[in-house]
Parts: structure tokens; C-alpha cells; sequence
């Protein structure tokens, strides 16, 4: 008598039952501005606007020291209001040309826009998310950015006009779409028309403006340390309300 062979398993009846679940994608990281495993692309420009938040508070202790001393330097190092007027005010008081204030104001205000411009490209409205702390003021932007170039072009036109941070315009445009070049060309004539105006302002003050930058430059530490106190308590003030 012949030994009946064995009934065969489930398991070879059913050859999609012996293989392994497959391993659900864990979820996306919120923290982070990219989905899943960053590219290179991811790094590189998350590295840079980290590194453009050291090199600003690096700066700091130069920026109201540099005021009343070398105010051009100041401009080309951070571009702000106060170096701007300064350094045409030195120009009316026979220190420099206007022409010189005004080229030194482009890589001072322009140094970091390209990596908003590249990280709206590059993460959209994750990005928004993480600026502006939630995604309802995101969807606010996402209206602007779906207008395109009706919004996008004057808003880089005049965003050193605006009273809203420049880096949102930038991360919207770059998020429409908008070429590199034209992100560029029309930043550049925002940052003349912006210098522009500012070194009207300090050329008409003169030397009040000079004396008024000494003045600030000799009690530049006194002033750079309230600052850092005054950021430090008020993010610490934000924390422990998020924490509540």
C-alpha cells in the first residue's frame, strides 16, 4: 500500500501568503522641509540657510561697531538699513561716492536670497510651513503663488518695501516657478530702488548721520549684548508658551 503523500500547505496554495508583509514607509518627518531620504539638493541648500543664520548673529557684534568706523564694510557685510545711511552720509562728508554705496548694497542685501528662491523650488509649501509656524498662513501664500507671475514679479520688485521678511517672497516665487533669472534681475533692481532711496536719505542728513553712526559704534557692545538678551528672553518666553 502506497503512502498517500502529503496534503499540500496553505502556503503553497497560496504563493502571495509566504511572501513578507512589505514594510510601510515610515511617516514623513514634519520637522523637516522634505519628504522621506534627503537628495543632495536637500542638504546642500538646508545647510546653507542654517550657515546664513550663524554668519548673521556672528556678524552681529560687527554690525553696530563697523557703523561709525567703516560703514561701507558694514553694508557689504549685511546690507542693512542703518550701514546704507550711514555709509552715504560718509560720502556726503567727502569719505566715498554714492557709487560705491550703491554697488556694495547688492551683495549685501542679495548674498543669501538665491537659497529661499531654491528652497521654494525645491520644498514648496513644507518649507512655508516651517517659516510661518502653521499651515494656515501657508495657505494664505499658496493663493499668492498660484496668482504666478501677477504676484511674483512685483513682490520680489518691491519686497525690501514690504513689512513682511523678504525670505517668504522668495520662497513663494521660487515655488511658482519663476526662473532663476528673472528671481535675479528683478531682486537686483528691488535692492537698487531699496539703496537707493536710503542713500537719498543719508546723503540729504549728512553729517548728523555721521555723528549719530560715531555714537552708536562707541556704545556698540552695550548695545549688541541687549540685543542677544533681549532675543534669548523672548525665545525662551516662546518656548514655554508652545509648552503650555
Amino acid at each position: 500500500m502506497s503512502v498517500p503523500e502529503a496534503e499540500p500547505t496553505q502556503a503553497a496554495e497560496d504563493p502571495a501568503a509566504s511572501q513578507a508583509p512589505e514594510k510601510a514607509d515610515p511617516p514623513a518627518d514634519l520637522r523637516l522641509p522634505w519628504l522621506g531620504k534627503p537628495r543632495v539638493a536637500d542638504i546642500l541648500c538646508c545647510a546653507g540657510i542654517v550657515l546664513s543664520g550663524v554668519f548673521y548673529w556672528a556678524l552681529l557684534p560687527l554690525r553696530l561697531s563697523l557703523l561709525g568706523t567703516h560703514p561701507v564694510a558694514a553694508e557689504l557685510l549685511n546690507g542693512s538699513t542703518e550701514s546704507i545711511i550711514s555709509a552715504a552720509a560718509f560720502a556726503r562728508a567727502g569719505n566715498g561716492t554714492l557709487v560705491v554705496v550703491l554697488l556694495a548694497a547688492i551683495p549685501g542685501l542679495m548674498k543669501f536670497d538665491i537659497l529661499y528662491w531654491w528652497a521654494g523650488r525645491l520644498w514648496g509649501e513644507r518649507f512655508l510651513v516651517a517659516l510661518l509656524g502653521g499651515r494656515r498662513a501657508a495657505k494664505h501664500m499658496d493663493r499668492a503663488r498660484r496668482s504666478g507671475r501677477k504676484f511674483t514679479w512685483p513682490a520680489v520688485l518691491v519686497s525690501c518695501f514690504l513689512p513682511i521678511p523678504r525670505a517668504i517672497i522668495f520662497v513663494i516665487a521660487g515655488w511658482a516657478g519663476m526662473r532663476l533669472v528673472t528671481f535675479l534681475v528683478l531682486d537686483l533692481i528691488g535692492v537698487l530702488l531699496w539703496a537707493g532711496l536710503l542713500a537719498g536719505l543719508g546723503y540729504a542728513l549728512g553729517h548728523p548721520a555721521v555723528v549719530a553712526a560715531k555714537t552708536v559704534a562707541h556704545y556698540s557692545w552695550w548695545i549688541t549684548i541687549g540685543i542677544v538678551v533681549l532675543t534669548v528672553l523672548l525665545a525662551v518666553r516662546s518656548q514655554r508658551r508652545a509648552a503650555a
